[in-house]
């Protein structure tokens, strides 16, 4: 295992396009960090600076102890997992497993024993002999992460592994993969566009957004406390109610409505923040919401209406059968977030 330590790691790239704008964080020893953000936010620039497949602008980078700025992929002691797979066609499971330890000049008897325990990790006993084609998008993915598992790396790289699998197998790989980092004790940085699989893997999350980290994390604090309204909005589903407010008196207003009090912030215009689930029916509310649309999920309804003229989600358990119209609500207790109107930072 290793520690990860980046300081004010930059990408540039020639034609003046900063993908990473200098950017400083730890990751500890056997931590699982997610970086995740939409697309062209520099989250896999991020990564490939750390697996040296791009070149870093400035800044530097530590792997344990070595800075490893100027070093090649090979000598990194890391293992990459693609969102591809990468595996060799015309190998069996067993031959790709094992194949970078060949090319690495190990004995035959300790290829085929570090082959043995990948497999048994990740249940491809019944497939060694197999070819990529005969194997599901899981499978192969398992044997991707059995290559990268038999070099023993001080530091394992995800890029978007799971993007070419169906919603149920996607599901069903997140726990794998987080089981085996547990199981391994390993350090592991993983990038994703899909908000949900940062919230139920990760240790810590980054969120990034147009080359800037917006917010550093466990997933408990970025969702609950999300640090700028581009957090509150990227990271949940639905996103967090972003609706323009008023600080007069103490009190938080949206148009004539009271949605907080006693506060100490200054007056003056803010964006305020609910998440759909803080919002709960309750026939006594003063709040009173325009219900459209009424999603069946399940387990739970998803409410699409208006507070004020603002859109807003609501989430409901499956037992409330709200119909378009008329509902009132009230709001959970510190249910209500508020960010500066011109910056979108949290107000504390």
């Amino acid at each position: 295992m290793a520690q990860v330590t980046l300081s004010q790691i930059s990408k540039v790239y020639p034609n003046g396009a900063k993908a990473v704008k200098p950017a400083s964080f730890d990751i500890p020893d056997g931590e699982f960090v997610v970086l995740v953000g939409p697309s062209g936010c520099g989250k896999s620039s991020m990564l490939r600076m750390i697996a040296g497949l791009e070149d870093i602008s400035t800044g530097d980078l530590h792997i344990g102890e070595r800075r490893v700025n100027d070093l090649d992929p090979a000598d990194r002691d890391i293992a990459m997992v693609f969102q591809n797979y990468a595996l060799y066609p015309h190998m069996t499971v067993r031959k790709n497993i094992g194949y970078g330890l060949q090319n690495r000049k190990i004995a035959k008897a300790e290829i085929n024993r570090k082959v043995a325990e990948a497999s048994a990790l990740l249940n491809l006993d019944d497939y060694l002999d197999r070819k990529p084609s005969q194997l599901s998008g899981g499978q192969r993915q398992r044997v991707a992460m059995g290559r990268a598992i038999v070099r023993d790396p001080e530091l394992f790289l995800f890029d978007e592994p799971l993007s070419n699998l169906d919603a149920k197998l996607r599901n069903q790989m997140r726990i794998e993969i987080k089981a085996l980092q547990r199981r391994l004790g390993v350090t592991a940085v993983y990038v994703t566009h899909d908000q949900v699989e940062a919230m139920t893997m990760a240790d810590r999350i980054i969120v990034m957004n147009a080359g800037n980290i917006e917010q550093i994390g466990t997933p408990f604090e970025v969702y609950n406390r999300p640090a700028t309204t581009f957090v509150a909005s990227f990271m949940g589903a639905p996103p967090m109610n972003l609706m323009e407010g008023t600080i007069t008196d103490g009190q938080v207003r949206i148009g004539d409505l009271v949605v907080a009090q006693n506060l100490d912030h200054p007056a003056g215009p803010v964006t305020v923040g609910i998440r759909p689930e803080d919002i709960i029916p309750d026939a006594a509310g003063q709040m009173k919401i325009e219900v459209s649309l009424v999603e069946e999920l399940g387990a739970h309804r998803l409410l699409h209406g208006t507070l004020g003229g603002h859109p807003l989600s609501v989430y409901v358990s499956k037992d409330n059968e709200v119909r378009p119209g008329v509902l009132h609500v009230s709001l959970k207790q510190n249910a209500v977030s508020l960010f500066g109107k011109d910056t979108g930072a949290r107000l504390s």
